[in-house]
C-alpha cells in the first residue's frame, strides 16, 4: 500500500519577520500577521551621519554641474566618475529642512575628470586687473584643443545656499599670455562668491581640473555646532558624545 504523501508545504517562520509591510509571528502554532511597526529608529552614527551628509552635498552639487557640458571620462557612468571626487570635499552639515537641497562653493568642487595633464591655476592679476593665471601654453594655431572656462557662483535663493554653474567656450588667441602661459581676466575675477576653472578638451579626452575660489561661505557649515544642529534635526546621533566636526 503506497504510503500517503502529505500535500502540505511547510514554513519556517522566525519569532518576528517582516515581509511586504506585514510583521510575521507564531502563536499557539498559527502564523499571524499584522502591519509593520514603522516606529524603529533609524541608525545614525556619527560616521554614518558624516556620510550621509557628504553624499546629499554631492548630488546637490551635481544636480546644478550637469546641466552644462561635462567631461568626465575615467569611469562608465559620469555621475560615479564626478561623486568619487567630490566625496573628498569638505563635509557641511545642513538642517533636515529646507535646507536639504542647499549647495557650497568651496575649493576644489570637480568640474572635469580625464587623461590630459591637469592645468595649474590661481587667482591673481595681470597689468592690474584681476584674473585666472594658468601655466596652459599657448598652442599652435592647428592645435584642435578646446579651452571650456566652467565658472561657479555661489547664490542665495529664497534663504537657502546654491551653486550654479555656467561654462563658456574660450580662444586662446584672445586670452592674455603670462610668461607664455594663457590667462583669463577680467573685475569678475575678484568676486569673492565666484570661482573657476580652465579645462582643456582635445577630441574625448579632458584634463582634470577642481574649482579655484575665494569663497568662505561654507567654512560655517562645517564647525561642531553646525554638526550638532544638523544632527538634532535628524534626530540626533546613534553615538554620544558629539566628536569633531573634522
Amino acid at each position: 500500500m503506497a504510503k500517503r504523501r502529505n500535500s502540505s508545504i511547510g514554513l519556517q517562520i522566525p519569532k518576528n519577520m517582516r515581509m511586504g509591510g506585514m510583521t510575521l509571528y507564531v502563536r499557539r502554532g498559527q502564523v499571524v500577521a499584522r502591519p509593520a511597526r514603522q516606529h524603529e529608529k533609524r541608525s545614525n552614527t556619527l560616521r554614518q551621519f558624516k556620510q550621509r551628509q557628504k553624499m546629499r552635498h554631492t548630488m546637490a552639487l551635481w544636480k546644478m554641474l550637469k546641466f552644462c557640458e561635462v567631461f568626465f571620462t575615467e569611469r562608465q557612468n559620469a555621475y560615479l566618475n564626478f561623486a568619487s571626487l567630490a566625496n573628498r570635499l569638505p563635509v557641511v552639515y545642513v538642517t533636515n529642512d529646507t535646507m536639504r537641497q542647499a549647495s557650497f562653493l568651496m575649493p576644489d568642487i570637480p568640474v572635469s575628470d580625464g587623461t590630459l595633464p591637469t592645468i595649474n591655476q590661481h587667482l591673481g592679476e595681470v597689468d592690474g586687473v584681476p584674473a585666472l593665471i594658468t601655466d596652459c601654453k599657448l598652442r599652435s594655431p592647428v592645435d584642435v584643443a578646446r579651452l571650456l572656462l566652467y565658472t561657479a557662483e555661489q547664490t542665495i535663493e529664497n534663504g537657502m545656499p546654491r551653486v550654479r554653474f555656467d561654462v563658456r567656450e574660450m580662444s586662446c588667441w584672445d586670452m592674455p599670455v603670462v610668461d607664455g602661459c594663457l590667462a583669463v581676466k577680467g573685475e569678475e575675477f575678484a568676486d569673492d562668491m565666484k570661482g573657476w576653472a580652465l579645462v582643456e578638451v582635445y577630441g574625448d579626452r579632458c584634463s582634470p581640473q577642481r574649482i579655484v575660489t575665494r569663497c568662505s561661505l561654507y567654512q560655517q557649515y562645517t564647525t561642531e555646532e553646525a554638526l550638532e544642529k544638523a544632527a538634532d534635526s535628524y534626530g540626533g546621533l546613534t553615538e554620544e558624545p558629539y566628536l569633531s566636526a573634522e
